[in-house]
């Protein structure tokens, strides 16, 4: 490879390193206040979000055991 095509190349490199540093930088503004603040509230009054959660509270309730049937006790002394 030529010296002036690697130099090309490491130009090249180097702008792209430089504009991702840049978008980086930028983003870091807003990563100061945690993801969950910056998301808080979007759902709300969402009925589809309101389902998904419906959903997937009865499913995690259907794993869970279901408590066991008590024996009668066979001389009658329950």
């Amino acid at each position: 490879m030529s010296a002036q095509k690697l130099a090309d190349r490491v130009a090249a490199l180097e702008f792209e390193v430089a504009r991702l540093r840049k978008k980086v930088e930028g983003q870091s503004a807003k990563d100061e206040e945690p993801w969950w603040k910056q998301i808080w509230g979007s759902f709300a009054n969402d009925p589809v979000y309101e389902e998904a959660m419906r959903l997937g509270r009865e499913y995690r309730e259907s794993l869970r055991p279901k408590p066991r049937k008590r024996r009668k006790r066979r001389d009658g002394n329950s």
